[in-house]
This record gives C-alpha cells, sequence and structure tokens, in this order.
C-alpha cells in the first residue's frame, strides 16, 4: 500500500523538525570555550572602584583580562608582577581588568587592599563572566587587541614583566 504524497511530504517536515531541535539542544548544551582568534565574549561590570566597564569600553585600546582569586596561590603569586605590568602599560593604551571568583567578600577586599591593586577589578561571585570564555581553573588571562579580538590565552601564571612578554603585547598597540 502507496502512502499518499502529502502523508510522505508531512514526515519529511516532522523529520527535518525534530532534527533542527536536537541541533538548537546539543549545540545549548557545548561548554563554550573562548580561543585565541576568537571575538571575546561581551560583559559589564560595575568594578570595585564603581567604573562601569565593558568590552565595547575599550576601542582602540588593548585589554588584559585575568580571572583569579584570593584563595588560588598561582593568582596570588601572579598579582605584583600583573600589577606592575598595569601601571607600566597603561600609559601605553594597554588596560588591564582582574575578574576575581572570590565568595568571601572579606578575604577578597583584605587582599586587594593588601597587595594595593591599581588596576580596575571587580568580583564575580557566580563566575559567570569567566564561564562564558570557558574559564574555569585560575589563572587565566586573555589578551583582547584593539578589534575585540582574543588575540592571546594565557592559562596559568605569567611573568608579566619579562621581556618577551611586553614585547609581544607592545606589538599590538
Amino acid at each position: 500500500m502507496a502512502q499518499a504524497p502529502s502523508s510522505r511530504i508531512y514526515l519529511v517536515g516532522i523529520a527535518i523538525t525534530l532534527a533542527a531541535l536536537f541541533y538548537i539542544m546539543a549545540d545549548t548544551l557545548r561548554e563554550r570555550i573562548v580561543n585565541q582568534g576568537d571575538q571575546a565574549t561581551a560583559f559589564s561590570v560595575t568594578t570595585d572602584r564603581g567604573k562601569t566597564i565593558s568590552l565595547e569600553s575599550f576601542p582602540g585600546k588593548v585589554l588584559v583580562l585575568n580571572f583569579w582569586a584570593a584563595w588560588c596561590k598561582p593568582c596570588v603569586d601572579e598579582m605584583p608582577s600583573l600589577n606592575r605590568f598595569a601601571q607600566t602599560m597603561a600609559p601605553e593604551g594597554v588596560t588591564v581588568l582582574g575578574i576575581s571568583v572570590d565568595q568571601d567578600d572579606a578575604k577578597y577586599k583584605k587582599f586587594l587592599k593588601d597587595a594595593n591593586i591599581a588596576f580596575e577589578t571587580y568580583q564575580d561571585k557566580s563566575a559567570l563572566i569567566p564561564a562564558s570564555y570557558g574559564t574555569f581553573k585560575y589563572p587565566e588571562t586573555y589578551i583582547i587587541d584593539k578589534s575585540g579580538k582574543v588575540v592571546e590565552k594565557i592559562i596559568g601564571e605569567e611573568a608579566w614583566l619579562n621581556p618577551n612578554v611586553l614585547a609581544r603585547i607592545r606589538r599590538l598597540l
């Protein structure tokens, strides 16, 4: 017994709809990871100093986006170097933004004060911004160029005043 052409069209339509639905569901479950060459993920925060910053705040500038926590030993070890780097490179058009995933307000604020952090910081207790980059281990830093593209992803601690690091950043200016 042959099916009517309209029944076949109906079945094909259902199959295509199910395939599209499956694709959409699978794509939402896929872990988002921002890598070198990708456009940086948009964000907007009000820093600890009350300044509103978004990815769009940096046209024509290089952004060093550092994800860290005060309970993370490599993060703490990296901070003096990153702090001096921020002070050195700010006049050249480089901005450092540190986004902490600390849960404990008192420890976070004490660390910032004790370390005398000179760059803008933001406490993201929910870790939504690092998660949007695919960052779940700290420290992790994204170097974002003037066009908003990730040109380098640094996993782990970096020696920010290393001449090679400074030269890599200056090439982006």
